[in-house]
């Protein structure tokens, strides 16, 4: 599902903003986009991200609003560089024949006699970026719930068309076999042109059409997998696997009913069953 999510906090000394957002994917996929002091707490930061989501690409982003405070640069003085510094300009002053003497101002501005050093940049702490991290996973998965209640309206929609289809469907099942029952008789009586039907014989093959026409297993199937869809929406939890799952064997039914129809509305009713089910799975890609 898709799902976005922001939250800010102090973090070492500075201000970090996190952002997450979510599209659905089959898999857990993570991409992250950290500022680079933060790459050492990348392990830590995919572990938190797997405890709120089962799967989806989750895009996630942090970077300072307020940079984090830095030591300044130190300066030290080479005191052996110095010296020798010193001691080779006074060489330079004797042999050049220069008077005077080496003063202070001579000897710092000679190369390295001060050296400056960069401040190590300070640890960032998960413990101070976690909160953050949650916050916005907060208010993503907020996101993602209000979108998830749509969706599952929408879900539950379809199946409420199929069910009453269905029941269009077991309402037309009898008089489809009472129909069947007097073509059969009617033609067997044409083809013998006034001789005496074998009743005995009729009968067996009424009973072996209406088995082969019967879609009462497939409707008890069907029903009972609409209404395990429904508990799964109920769920406060992923359940688009097992939606997925149950789709599967919808339409493996609304397929059988179709092959044993031999009747008009049947297969219209079939028809229109097979184009929600098709919408159901439309958006079952939709949700976690």
């Amino acid at each position: 599902m898709t799902g976005f999510g922001a939250a800010e906090g102090t973090v070492a000394g500075g201000r970090l903003r996190v952002e997450i957002r979510t599209v659905n994917h089959r898999h857990f996929n993570p991409a992250l986009k950290l500022a680079g002091d933060l790459a050492p707490l990348e392990g830590e930061l995919r572990e938190r991200l797997r405890k709120d989501f089962d799967r989806g690409h989750i895009a996630v982003s942090a970077r300072w609003t307020e940079e984090p405070e830095v030591a300044a640069p130190a300066v030290r003085v080479d005191v052996e560089r110095a010296q020798a510094a010193l001691s080779a300009l006074r060489e330079l002053q004797q042999a050049l024949g220069i008077p005077g003497d080496v003063d202070l101002g001579m000897i710092i501005r000679q190369p390295d006699v001060f050296v400056t050093q960069a401040a190590e940049t300070p640890e960032v702490p998960w413990a101070e970026v976690e909160p953050v991290v949650a916050a916005a996973i907060v208010s993503c998965k907020e996101m993602r719930r209000r979108e998830g209640g749509v969706l599952a309206d929408e879900l539950r929609h379809r199946l409420d068309l199929m069910a009453q289809a269905a029941q269009v469907i077991a309402a037309r099942a009898p008089e489809r076999l009472v129909k069947e029952r007097d073509r059969l008789r009617a033609s067997v009586t044409q083809l013998l042109d006034g001789r005496t039907v074998d009743e005995q014989r009729l009968a067996q093959e009424l009973a072996f059409l209406a088995d082969k026409l019967d879609i009462t297993e497939e409707l008890v199937r069907f029903t009972a997998h609409v209404a395990a869809c429904r508990e799964a929406l109920g769920k406060d939890q992923p359940v688009g696997k097992q939606l997925g799952f149950l789709a599967q064997e919808l339409g493996r039914e609304v397929n059988t009913m179709g092959s044993k129809a031999n009747h008009a509305e049947i297969q219209q009713q079939v028809i229109g069953m097979k184009g929600e089910l098709e919408k159901f799975r439309e958006q079952l890609e939709n949700l976690e």
